[in-house]
């Protein structure tokens, strides 16, 4: 099965910054979506940031644009989620996902939380 272990979390400040790493295994990396996600209690999974591994098509959730930022390191199959002036409105649990999706290069991948079939366990990212 496909694997993310996801790490980075922690608590920092409002207008502070985190960096989220994701580590990949046994995946087809260079045909995926690789997406972030989180979760308030109580809440639906909230798409954070998505990109495609073959061409780096991304999409951002709104509350996060000009903020948040998904890349990746294809020499260790990881993708990252660097996040500045982070706002109290930032606190959730954070998922790392993946699907199988072969696709043409530029590829926006979906932003859907059914679409991923492949989760972390989370990290805790506390804004105050």
């Amino acid at each position: 099965h496909v694997q993310l272990v996801e790490s980075g979390g922690g608590s920092v400040q409002a207008g502070g910054s985190l960096r989220l790493s994701c580590a990949v295994s046994r995946a087809p990396w260079r045909s995926a979506c690789m997406g972030w996600f989180r979760q308030i209690p109580g809440n639906e999974r909230e798409a954070v940031a998505t990109i495609y591994t073959n061409g780096g098509g991304t999409d951002y959730g709104d509350s996060v644009k000009g903020r948040f930022t998904i890349s990746l390191d294809n020499a260790k199959n990881t993708v990252y989620l660097q996040m500045d002036n982070m706002k109290p409105n930032d606190t959730a649990t954070y998922y790392c996902a993946a699907r199988v999706s072969s696709r043409t290069s530029r590829y926006v991948c979906p932003s859907n939380d059914d679409a991923y079939a492949y989760w972390g366990q989370g990290t805790q990212v506390t804004v105050s």
